[in-house]
């Protein structure tokens, strides 16, 4: 039986490689319910005006009808990470977990960065110098911020395969597509995040007055004005620095070469001036964003959105990949073009909650780009579209297989 709502379309894994004209859907009709209750937004001003609204709570507890994931959450020994709670406390949690991570108190650890973000990308790319065929996905997308942000947190390079495995299972529990048992998919994600939080706790607590130069370590022993994070607050902060450090820009990097090999008169353009490489990492996060939508959401209170009453505790999913295609909002938005200006995308989110690795994932995704148009020669996709992965939330090719010139 075919899927009847628009989100179940949306969803639909046959529907992954193009989801676009069911975003295109959505605007038209403006804020749509669905038969469980939900409401989709689609549309951008809508959006943002929403991600900005003190009324929109993240915290899941919120919820008018009890929701399996936080009552799964409520189930073990960590409270929510800070992008599951609302102000004040995602403020603290916030401000903490930023300490040593940026300005204004460690303003030169990502610029630090970029030195070994190029020598992984160089070395990863020398691997596969003698291949005709690479698979984008395992061969650098995805091991180049893995390395990246696993080093950051201090966590040894052996031990990146566990991270992949926890990392896997934690994410199939935000599929919310129709067939497996949400419950068993839930309750492995869980299991996967415990496992996950207990290994970086007791990273962390190995530091714990021992230093060792790492966020870990800073986060276990930096004593700010307002203290530092409990040990469960480690953990659960951990497993979110973890897991967003790297799955959205494996999804960045991949969607973006894939994007490029469509449009190979810009992939030239590029090679031949990377400088402009910066604003075309801003439009790829427009056109292709690594992360479509966020279901996270609920009113506090009843609220008007585009003539609609949503009312307090209703599921709320705000569709940014619609929204960076609003035409409203963007001059002919279906067409790639790395020369935009104006380009205030959702690809990093917005409001409180706006993304807090973007900062590194920009400088990633400009490294690992550049790096690619310099040492691919002629490449080719092998199979359009690609197979992609199973979340329609962290929306990105499962495998991308490129050939190209031998020898090259």
């Amino acid at each position: 039986m075919p899927p009847d709502t628009l989100f179940e379309r949306i969803t639909d894994y046959a529907n992954r490689p193009d989801p676009y004209p069911f975003y295109a859907e959505l605007r038209e009709s403006g804020v749509v319910r669905q038969d469980n209750g939900s409401y989709l937004v689609g549309t951008y001003h809508e959006i943002a005006a929403l991600l900005h609204d003190p009324r929109i709570s993240s915290d899941l507890r919120n919820r008018k009808e009890p929701d399996p994931d936080a009552a799964l959450a409520r189930s073990d020994e960590l409270p929510p990470s800070f992008i599951g709670v609302d102000d004040p406390e995602h403020d603290r949690l916030r401000r903490l977990a930023m300490r040593p991570f940026g300005p204004p108190h460690s303003p030169g650890r990502i610029d630090a960065l970029h030195g070994d973000i190029t020598r992984i990308a160089e070395e990863l790319i020398h691997s596969f110098h003698d291949k005709d065929r690479i698979d984008l996905v395992d061969d650098f997308a995805y091991p180049l911020p893995v390395t990246v942000i696993c080093r950051l947190l201090g966590v040894p390079q052996e031990d990146v395969p566990r991270v992949r495995a926890w990392t896997n299972a934690i994410i199939a529990g935000f599929d919310p597509t129709p067939g497996e048992d949400p419950e068993q998919r839930r309750r492995s994600a869980q299991e996967a995040r415990m496992a996950m939080a207990h290994y970086l706790g007791g990273l962390a607590e190995e530091r714990r007055g021992h230093p060792t130069g790492d966020m870990l370590s800073a986060l276990a022993n930096d004593e700010g004005p307002e203290g530092r994070l409990t040990h469960r607050e480690l953990m659960a902060t951990g497993v979110l620095l973890l897991i967003a450090g790297h799955e959205t820009t494996v999804n960045l990097i991949t969607n973006g070469m894939l994007t490029l090999l469509r449009h190979p008169d810009i992939l030239e353009q590029l090679r031949a001036a990377p400088e402009l490489l910066p604003r075309a990492v801003e439009e790829l996060l427009r056109y292709e964003p690594p992360v479509h939508f966020l279901p996270q959401r609920s009113p506090l209170t009843d609220i008007d959105v585009a003539g609609i009453t949503v009312p307090k505790g209703a599921p709320l999913i705000l569709v940014l990949a619609s929204g960076n295609r609003d035409p409203l909002r963007f001059r002919d938005p279906d067409r790639f073009d790395p020369m935009r200006e104006d380009n205030q995308h959702f690809g990093f989110g917005s409001g409180i909650h706006n993304c807090f690795g973007a900062p590194l994932a920009r400088i990633e995704a400009q490294i690992a780009l550049d790096a690619l148009l310099r040492h691919l020669v002629d490449p080719r996709l092998v199979e359009d579209p690609p197979p992609y992965r199973r979340s329609p939330v962290l929306r990105g090719p499962r495998h991308l297989l490129i050939e190209r010139a031998a020898g090259a």
